[in-house]
C-alpha cells in the first residue's frame, strides 16, 4: 500500500509567466494528488503537493522540467506530515 504524503516545492528559474501553474494543475490533476501553486513575489512558484507517495513523487519530478517553456534552474523540497486536509489541485493567489 501506498502511504499518504505531503511535499513542500519551491521551483527557481524561468517559471512565471510561462503557464507554469496551469500545467502544474494539469499534472496533479492527471496524478490525482490534493494542493496548490502559486507564484511568489521573488519570481519563483511554489506547490504544495499531497497523495499517495508514488504520485507526489511524480509530481515533484514533473516540477523539474515544468511547462514546455519553462527553465527550472532548482527545486527545493520539503517533505511534510500529511494532514488529509485538501481536496483538488487549485492556483492560489
Amino acid at each position: 500500500m501506498d502511504t499518504n504524503v505531503r511535499a513542500h516545492v519551491i521551483i527557481s528559474g524561468k517559471v512565471q509567466g510561462v503557464f507554469f501553474r496551469a500545467e502544474t494543475v494539469r499534472a496533479a490533476e492527471r496524478l490525482g494528488v490534493n494542493g496548490w501553486v502559486r507564484n511568489r513575489s521573488d519570481g519563483r512558484v511554489e506547490a504544495l503537493f499531497e497523495g499517495p507517495r508514488t504520485a507526489v513523487n511524480d509530481a515533484v519530478s514533473w516540477c523539474h522540467h515544468g511547462s514546455p517553456m519553462a527553465r527550472v534552474t532548482n527545486v527545493e523540497v520539503t517533505w511534510e506530515p500529511h494532514q488529509g486536509d485538501m481536496q483538488g489541485f487549485a492556483v492560489r493567489r
